[in-house]
């Protein structure tokens, strides 16, 4: 019985654990697109590294600011950065800069 309840515990951890790597990977991937398009659309000495790093700061420690950064990258993915900045003003405020 006990090392039914270990086996148990320690799935749980080991999936709660492939969770957080995954958002992170996420997170990574959705703020380092995002600034990139802000980069080539706006402004393009823009400091694409410090963006990645304060949007993946952002979307860890906030859920809420994850899920904003989900919508805005899906947003503006197959879009021209003019179709981008009128189609997506919404979903990307406050993700970038």
């Amino acid at each position: 019985m006990q090392r039914l309840l270990i086996a148990v515990l320690a799935a749980g951890f080991v999936g709660i654990i492939g969770c957080s790597a995954a958002d992170e990977v996420d997170n990574a991937v959705d703020c380092q697109s995002i600034c990139d398009r802000y980069k080539s659309c706006f402004d393009s000495d823009y400091d694409v590294g410090a963006c990645a790093e304060r949007c993946r700061d952002n979307s860890n420690e906030d859920k809420d600011f994850q899920r904003k950064a989900n919508v805005c990258n899906a947003c503006i993915d197959d879009r021209s950065c003019s179709s981008a900045t009128f189609g997506c003003a919404t979903d990307c405020a406050g993700v970038v800069p």
